[in-house]
C-alpha cells in the first residue's frame, strides 16, 4: 500500500451548515448527491451526513456512540484488483473488514476496514477521480458535461 491519503471524509450533522462554514473560510465546494467535495492540495476533503457515512462504512451501530469518530480516510487506487489486494493485506495485518469490497451504483469499487484503534479506511477505485503518477487525486468538475 502506497503511503497516501486520497480523501478525508468528515461526517457532519448539518451539511448546509458545514458547507457554509468551509466556504466562509474561502474554500470552494461542489455539492453532488448530498455530499460536498473540496479540492485540498493533492487530496480531497468531503462533507457527508454523519449517519450516511457510518452506514456506508458498515459502522451504523457506532454512529452516535463511542467507536466512530465521524471521519473516514480513503486510499484511492488504480484498479478493482488493487482494492481486493489491499483489503486482503489489511485484514492479514489485523484490520477488521466492515464492508467487503463491492461495485457501487455510481461506478466505483470500494471496501472499508478499520484499523486496530477503530479508524475507518476506505480503499477505492473510482475512475472518475483521476490519480497522477505520484498518487495525487483531482476532484473532477461535476458541472462539466
Amino acid at each position: 500500500m502506497e503511503q497516501r491519503v486520497s480523501l478525508i471524509t468528515l461526517g457532519v450533522r448539518d451539511l448546509a451548515r458545514a458547507r457554509a462554514f468551509y466556504e466562509a473560510l474561502g474554500w470552494r465546494g461542489q455539492e453532488v448527491q448530498e455530499t460536498v467535495f473540496f479540492q485540498a492540495g493533492g487530496l480531497g476533503l468531503v462533507l457527508w451526513g454523519r449517519r450516511e457515512l457510518a452506514a456506508d462504512c458498515g459502522l451504523e451501530k457506532l454512529a452516535e456512540g463511542d467507536g466512530f469518530g465521524g471521519i473516514t480516510l480513503a486510499h484511492n487506487v488504480r484498479s478493482p484488483a488493487e482494492v481486493d489486494a489491499l483489503m486482503a493485506a489489511a485484514e492479514r495485518a489485523g484490520a477488521t473488514v466492515t464492508r467487503a469490497a463491492r461495485s457501487s451504483e455510481l461506478g466505483f469499487y470500494t471496501g472499508v476496514f478499520t484499523d486496530p484503534d477503530g479508524h475507518a479506511w476506505e480503499i477505492a477505485h473510482n475512475p472518475g477521480f483521476p490519480l497522477a503518477a505520484d498518487g495525487t487525486l483531482t476532484i473532477p468538475d461535476f458541472g462539466a458535461s
